[in-house]
């Protein structure tokens, strides 16, 4: 049955007691199809209760890792456990794991209640304790009342719901979450994803999540895996991940960046300084290591850590104002600079009337107003 106490909350935080053990471990996990590796050596511990998600483009692997997990594709080589217990041989519907699929996956011709109950009574649950259970985690989804309905006859987030209960009705132990809000409209998809955490926080369900869609990862998860051809290149909190990226990839996917070119000026232990401009910037040394004082690097800065100043002064670079783009709550600001990779610099102004403030064309420095930058090797 769900494991949910009388006043509707979990009384363990799924984060704490368990929070340095491994729930769900992945060990040295590889997929091929035919030539190509879809999967390659993936480890990962995920801890009970937490939300993480894995995060990638299309082709990364993310989605094969989800379906080995799952149980619908059978590995080359390495291991699956949950809870202690390999379960790399162990049929899916013998793993206790629900599945959240991208389409759904409602049978049309079931109502909500039977669609809900389907887990259930392909396990042989006696009748009552179906309906009992039903009924408990559809008014969990706020759907009580919609049990005789047929899917047609729901909305999208309805449907989204009713998949949801669904896949919480058996109690998994692991919940998995294939892009699930992919087919909604910005405005529902901003209000499920609120809503599924607030379940998965009442439950302590450990959960997988898959998105591309970086701001859903950033929002929704307690850690996050990138994955890019078939590997994973970095585990971390959100923070971490769009602040300290590993390497230039996740630098580069996560989030809106500025590559710019610049010099190592040096290493000092656990920080290297980096020359742009009139300016001197920290930055963890680690990515820099091996390479001698003077030689080129490129620096990653979010826009927002950035701003537009008047020439001359401590700063980075200047640039030509080349185009704004209203935002509603800021304005992005491009600027022409030999500085950047790409010729451009994107900043983030919050001024409501920064494109009178700076208009195009007009000449500008750059400066920044963070030691918060990455930097590594250019690429070959």
């Amino acid at each position: 049955m769900l494991k949910m106490p009388a006043n509707g909350v979990s009384s363990r935080s799924p984060l704490s007691a368990d929070a340095d053990s491994a729930f769900v471990r992945i060990d040295g996990l590889s997929k091929h199809f035919g030539d190509v590796a879809a999967l390659q050596h993936a480890a990962l511990d995920i801890r009970r209760g937490e939300i993480l998600t894995l995060l990638g483009p299309s082709g990364g692997g993310k989605t094969t890792l989800l379906n080995l997990v799952a149980g619908f594709l059978v590995p080359d080589g390495g291991s699956i456990h949950i809870e202690g217990r390999t379960i790399t041989d162990v049929p899916p519907y013998q793993r206790e794991i629900g599945v959240l699929f991208q389409n759904y996956a409602l049978f049309p011709h079931m109502n909500v209640g039977a669609n809900v109950g389907y887990g259930l009574k392909m396990r042989h649950v006696a009748k009552a304790e179906i309906q009992r259970r039903v009924a408990e985690v559809l008014a969990l989804v706020r759907l009580t009342g919609y049990d005789l309905r047929k899917p047609r006859q729901l909305s999208g987030g309805q449907q989204q719901r009713v998949a949801l209960a669904r896949a919480l009705a058996i109690s998994p132990k692991v919940l998995l979450l294939d892009e699930p809000f992919s087919a909604l409209d910005k405005n529902l998809r901003a209000s499920m994803q609120l809503e599924l955490k607030e379940i998965q926080r009442q439950l302590g369900v450990t959960t997988i999540f898959v998105t591309h869609d970086q701001s859903e990862a950033l929002s929704l998860s307690d850690r996050i895996a990138v994955l890019s051809e078939g590997r994973i290149r970095q585990v971390g909190t959100p923070n971490e991940i769009y602040r300290r990226p590993a390497d230039r990839f996740v630098a580069g996917f996560v989030g809106d960046v500025n590559t710019l070119h610049a010099r190592l000026a040096g290493v000092e232990s656990q920080c290297a300084f980096v020359a742009l401009g009139a300016a001197t910037l920290s930055v963890p040394a680690e990515p820099l290591r091996g390479l001698s004082a003077g030689a080129p690097v490129d620096l990653f800065l979010r826009p927002e850590q950035l701003r537009l100043a008047a020439r001359g002064g401590t700063s980075l670079c200047e640039g030509i104002i080349a185009a704004h783009s209203y935002q509603g709550a800021h304005f992005d600001i491009h600027v022409a600079s030999d500085a950047a990779v790409s010729g451009r610099i994107l900043i983030r102004q919050a001024q409501s009337d920064a494109s009178a403030q700076w208009p195009l064309g007009a000449d500008v420095a750059i400066a920044c107003v963070t030691q918060d930058g990455v930097a590594f090797a250019p690429e070959r």
